[in-house]
C-alpha cells in the first residue's frame, strides 16, 4: 500500500508539472506581438465592426433587388341577409353569405428608379465598410505600439536591475577592501561606515529594481492578454548600432499615404458626399414594378362567389412623388452638405495633426540616436574610470570618498546607458506607428 501511495504522488506531482510551467514563458518582440494580437480582445471586437459593416452592405444592397413575401390571412365575417332580388317568378339570390374568408397572397416587388436612392445607400455603407476595416488597422497598429512599448519597460527594468545587482556585488567587494584596510590601520571607522551605508543604500535601489520588473512584467501580460501570474522572460537581441533616418519629407509622404486614419477619414468623407446624393433623391418620384398572387376562399374577382379556393394574379407599376413637403427634402441636402464640409475639415484637422505627431517622433528618435552614441561611449569610459579607481584604494593611493564616488557615477552611467538604449527602441517604434509602416 505504501509503494502504490507512493505511486500516485509521484503521478500528481508529474502532472502537476506543466501546469507551473505555463506559468513561466520566453518571449521575443514578435512573438509578444503575435500573442497580443490574438489575445487581444479590442483586435476581436474591430473584427467584428468589419463583420457588422460588411452584414450593412449586404443588407443594403438586398434592397436593390426583388423581394418575395407571403401574406396570409383568416377573416370571420358575421351572418348578413343575402343580395336577393324579387321576379314574377319568386326571389333569388345573388351572392352566397360566406362568413369564412381565406387568403393566400404572394407579392413580388422590384424597384425600377428611386431617385439614385438605393444606389446611394449602397455606396454609403460600401465607404464606411472599407472606414471600418481601415479602423482595424488603427487599432492593430495601436496594440503593436504598445506592446513594444511594454515590452521595452520589462527590459529595461531587466537590465536596470542587473545592473544594480552589478552595483552591489561592487560595494560588497569594496565594504570587504574597507575591512581590510581598517584592519591594517589604513582606513578609519567612517571611512568603513560610509561604505555600508552605501551598501544600504545600493540595497533599497535593489529592492525597487526588483519591484520595476515585477510592475513592467505585469503591465506586459495584461497588454498581450496573459495571466498576470505569468513570468515572462524577454529574450530580445538588441542589433549592434542604429538604423538610418529618412528625410523628414519623405517620412510625411508615408504617413499620408500609409496612416489608416486618414484612409478611414477619407472613406467617410465620400460617405458624407454621397449622403448630399442620397438626400436629394427625394426631388425625384420612386417607381415599383409589383406583382402578386393570390389564392383565395372565396375569390372575389369571380362570379358568382362561390366557397371554394381559386387562384388570380395582378401585375402593376406604381408610381410615388412628394409634390409637397414643405421643402423637407431641401433640408435634408443642406444638412448633408454641412456634414460633408465637416467631414472634409475632419480630414484636414486629422492630417495636420499626423504631420506634427510624425515631425515630433522624427526629432525625437534623432535625439534618442544620438544620446545613444554618447551614452555608449560614456559607460566605456566609466568603466575603465572604476577598474584604475578599485585598484588604486586597493593600494591604497585612492581615498574611500573618492572611490564612493566612482561607483555612484559608474551605477548612473549604465542606468542612463539602459535607458537611451529603450528611449531608442520606443522612439523607433513611435515613429513607425506615426508613418502607418506594418513592421513588427
Amino acid at each position: 500500500m505504501a509503494k502504490l501511495a507512493e505511486k500516485i504522488i509521484l503521478i500528481i506531482i508529474l502532472l502537476s508539472i506543466p501546469a507551473f510551467a505555463q506559468d513561466k514563458v520566453t518571449l521575443t518582440l514578435e512573438e509578444s506581438i503575435q500573442t497580443g494580437l490574438q489575445n487581444s480582445r479590442r483586435i476581436n471586437s474591430s473584427k467584428m465592426k468589419i463583420q457588422s459593416a460588411d452584414a450593412k452592405v449586404r443588407e443594403i444592397n438586398s434592397s436593390r433587388l426583388p423581394s418575395l413575401s407571403l401574406n396570409a390571412t383568416y377573416t370571420r365575417l358575421s351572418n348578413i341577409d343575402p343580395f336577393s332580388i324579387s321576379t314574377p317568378f319568386g326571389d333569388f339570390d345573388l351572392t352566397q353569405n360566406i362568413n369564412n374568408n381565406y387568403n393566400f397572397k404572394l407579392s413580388l416587388q422590384q424597384p425600377i428608379f428611386t431617385g439614385f436612392k438605393l444606389k446611394s445607400a449602397y455606396d454609403i455603407a460600401e465607404y464606411n465598410s472599407m472606414a471600418v476595416k481601415e479602423e482595424y488597422s488603427q487599432t492593430e497598429q495601436a496594440l503593436i505600439l504598445d506592446i513594444k512599448t511594454a515590452y521595452w519597460n520589462l527590459y529595461k527594468a531587466n537590465k536596470i536591475k542587473k545592473v544594480v545587482d552589478e552595483n552591489v556585488e561592487q560595494i560588497k567587494a569594496h565594504v570587504k577592501d574597507a575591512e581590510n584596510l581598517f584592519n591594517q590601520g589604513l582606513a578609519t571607522n567612517s571611512d568603513l561606515l560610509k561604505v555600508k551605508v552605501q551598501l544600504a543604500e545600493a540595497q533599497l535601489r535593489q529592492i525597487d529594481a526588483q519591484n520595476a520588473v515585477k510592475l513592467a512584467m505585469t503591465n506586459l501580460c495584461n497588454i498581450i492578454e496573459l495571466s498576470l501570474t505569468t513570468e515572462i522572460e524577454v529574450s530580445e537581441n538588441l542589433p549592434k548600432g542604429t538604423n538610418e533616418i529618412d528625410s523628414l519629407d519623405a517620412l510625411k509622404t508615408m504617413a499620408w499615404n500609409n496612416r489608416p486614419e486618414l484612409k478611414a477619414m477619407s472613406y467617410r468623407v465620400k460617405a458624407s458626399e454621397t449622403g448630399i446624393d442620397l438626400a436629394q433623391s427625394g426631388w425625384f418620384p420612386q417607381i415599383y414594378l409589383v406583382g402578386n398572387y393570390n389564392y383565395s376562399n372565396p375569390n372575389n374577382r369571380y362570379f358568382p362567389v362561390e366557397q371554394k379556393f381559386k387562384d388570380s394574379w395582378d401585375v402593376s407599376v406604381s408610381l410615388s412623388f412628394d409634390l409637397w413637403n414643405w421643402n423637407k427634402t431641401g433640408n435634408q441636402t443642406t444638412q448633408a452638405e454641412a456634414d460633408f464640409e465637416q467631414a472634409k475639415d475632419g480630414y484636414k484637422i486629422l492630417k495636420d495633426a499626423v504631420t506634427l505627431q510624425v515631425t515630433q517622433n522624427y526629432l525625437n528618435l534623432e535625439q534618442a540616436k544620438e544620446k545613444l552614441v554618447v551614452s555608449q561611449t560614456s559607460v566605456e569610459q566609466a568603466e575603465e574610470n572604476y577598474r584604475v579607481a578599485s585598484e588604486l584604494f586597493k593600494q591604497g593611493l585612492m581615498t574611500n570618498s573618492d572611490l564612493l564616488d566612482v561607483e555612484v557615477a559608474l551605477l548612473q552611467t549604465k542606468t542612463n546607458n539602459v535607458q537611451t538604449i529603450v528611449d531608442y527602441e520606443i522612439a523607433k517604434a513611435n515613429l513607425e506607428r506615426a508613418t502607418g509602416e506594418k513592421t513588427l
